[in-house]
């Protein structure tokens, strides 16, 4: 490859969009390419992160990957370090991120070792007990998150605090609110990594030990021995499949297949055994109906609790094909029967030396593995559900006082804004003077929303500069999918071809019609039996998977959530693509090849 030619262009050449100019405005100074460290940064590999942050964003919402990104990176460089890694470089640009994994110098990846097997070694000794206190601890966390309010600031201060000496007003508690809200969502990202990291370590581990026995063995076949898990990730979905099955055991099926929310639950609750369900409906809405159709990472994604249309629509489907005596759950019989089938045939052909390790490594993946996805229903779900509830309670009632004309404006400021605005709000409340902010911040954001928009109306760089000559650090190529073919592929290669080449990320050979998804807001137009076509897919479309054949992703990697969710569903999968939606459009005729990573475009 000519070093004077990069494969991709640099972040300082690329220009933004018609529109956007002055977006650079909008992000901190450390998020941003600095003209003065140019030449170190051209010579790194940058590629956007799409899969988990596939849009523009707000400048509120940039510590999702602020947080996530930085927290990533304390437990392999401070926590547990990590042989072979540090964290992840990560920078903004044109409203996308872009990320550098930061590898550990040869010569000390040895003076680590003995230290994380010290730390590792402590966790994975005692993951249950640890795994028990997570939950305690990432419960705990959410409830302090519901417990907060945001009040509008009364006329006076309450006659009983005077008379108590309390000595303080109510600014006090609405700045301390804030503050503590934006310190337990960066609590819950630090607790996000405390398991996940080495969730991947130790299946790496065993996924590096079965390259060494058998050079030639399928990465397919090494991901089954793990799969076949109950996953709380799931259980969402699984909730609906029991409702539904509920409905039409107590007859009360007919009476959900039509009108809003309210008007369903209404007829149904007067029927004759309409309370029994309703019952079960509404305890299965705590928890898990904490969830998005988003990945939890925007302000703007919508959460089942807060739309119930979206989860009764899913139930509804799920009731017809119950009724067509139809089987809607995963065949978990089945995929365990593979998981013991594959696994038995290659510890046959191990030594006895070779089977007793392989033993203690696929009992240690599979004990923490499940963490890998259950975690997201906890973090991604759950917790940011409740973080962004709050927040557009916030945004809503600084609306209402007039200092933005739309419920949502203050997710085009920045957290340390908000602050301001804050203070704002309450210094002349005290001095009984005017706010400032009426009058500074709707154009300011009218401003911003413009910028925000026209960064959406182009794709970002899939990367920056020019790739390593072979991509060797694991995290990478099992989480995002990258590798030296994948990059390939992301040039485009031939338009004319019809064939699209990926990761063979779940097994099985499908030929269908497609249907191309680009937001959660389309996955109503899926129809049974098409193959989902997407840049990206997010663990909570499960819903979605009972109808269709195959899933074919632009990005993602053996471990990416549409990879693990296509195994468990027992559906055929290729990520990695490159530009398997851009190529491929609705009603195209396809054959998807999850055993080889082949997509060929029929018709």
């Amino acid at each position: 490859m000519d070093a004077k030619t990069p494969m991709f262009p640099s972040a300082y050449d690329l220009k933004a969009p018609a529109g956007a100019e002055g977006w650079e405005e909008l992000y901190p100074y450390y998020l941003k390419f600095q003209p003065s460290l140019r030449e170190k940064e051209d010579q790194k590999f940058w590629f956007c992160d799409s899969q988990h942050w596939p849009n523009p964003f707000k400048p509120f919402d940039t510590m999702t990957v602020e947080f996530a990104v930085k927290c990533l990176g304390q437990y392999n460089t401070r926590h547990y370090l990590v042989p072979p890694a540090n964290g992840v470089d990560y920078r903004i640009h044109n409203g996308y991120v872009y990320m550098s994994p930061i590898g550990v110098d040869p010569e000390l990846i040895g003076d680590r070792v003995p230290q994380f097997m010290e730390r590792a070694g402590h966790y994975f000794q005692n993951w249950p007990t640890l795994l028990e206190n997570w939950h305690k601890k990432v419960k705990a966390n959410i409830d302090e998150m519901e417990a907060i309010e945001f009040e509008k600031l009364p006329d006076v201060v309450p006659l009983e605090w005077v008379k108590d000496g309390v000595g303080l007003d109510n600014t006090t508690a609405l700045t301390e609110n804030y503050d503590r809200m934006i310190q337990l969502i960066y609590r819950t990202w630090q607790y996000h990594f405390e398991f996940l990291n080495l969730g991947y370590a130790a299946y790496l581990d065993f996924f590096g030990f079965m390259k060494e026995q058998f050079p030639t063995i399928p990465d397919q076949a090494i991901a089954k021995m793990v799969q076949g898990h109950d996953s709380d990730l799931f259980r969402p979905d699984d909730e609906l499949k029991k409702l539904a099955r509920l409905a039409v055991e107590l007859g009360v099926a007919d009476a959900l297949k039509s009108g809003s929310v309210d008007e369903a639950l209404a007829v149904v609750g007067a029927q004759a055994n309409g309370a029994k369900w309703v019952a079960a409906w509404e305890e299965a809405k705590d928890p898990w109906f904490n969830y998005t159709t988003g990945n939890g990472f925007y302000s703007t994604d919508k959460y089942w609790n807060e739309n119930l249309d979206i989860p009764l629509g899913y139930l509804r489907d799920y009731i017809v094909r119950v009724q067509a005596g139809e089987t809607i759950e995963r065949p978990m019989d089945a995929l365990r029967s593979e998981r013991d089938r594959i696994t038995s045939e290659y510890q046959e052909m191990m030594t006895p030396e070779a089977a007793e390790a392989f033993q203690g490594k696929l009992g240690l993946a599979r004990v923490v593995y499940p963490y890998v996805e259950d975690h997201n229903f906890y973090i991604e779900h759950w917790s940011m559900g409740v973080f962004w509830k709050k927040m557009r309670s916030l945004s809503k009632m600084l609306h209402e006082e007039g200092f933005w004309p739309t419920e949502d404006g203050m997710f085009y400021l920045n957290r340390n804004e908000v602050r301001d605005v804050i203070f704002d709000y309450g210094n002349a409340w005290a001095t009984g003077g005017d706010w400032a902010g009426p009058t500074h911040w709707p154009q300011e954001i009218d401003r911003r929303r413009g910028i925000i928009d026209a960064l959406a109306t182009q794709a970002p760089q899939p990367a920056l500069n020019n790739p390593p000559e072979v991509i060797t650090e694991p995290f990478t190529i099992m989480l995002w999918g990258i590798t030296s073919d994948s990059i390939k592929n992301w040039t485009g290669g031939d338009d004319d071809n019809s064939d699209l080449n990926g990761m063979a990320a779940s097994p099985g050979v499908v030929e269908g019609l497609a249907r191309v998804i680009r937001s959660p807001d389309q996955l109503s137009e899926i129809q049974q039996g098409e193959i989902l076509v997407a840049p990206v897919t997010a663990p909570s479309w499960a819903p979605v998977f009972g109808k269709i054949q195959a899933t074919v992703t632009d990005i993602g990697g053996m471990m990416s959530h549409a990879a693990i969710v296509c195994r468990e569903y027992g559906l055929p999968a290729v990520t990695g693509t490159g530009t398997a939606s851009s190529k491929i459009k609705t009603g195209d005729r396809i054959r998807v090849d999850g055993n080889t990573g082949k997509v060929t475009i029929l018709s």
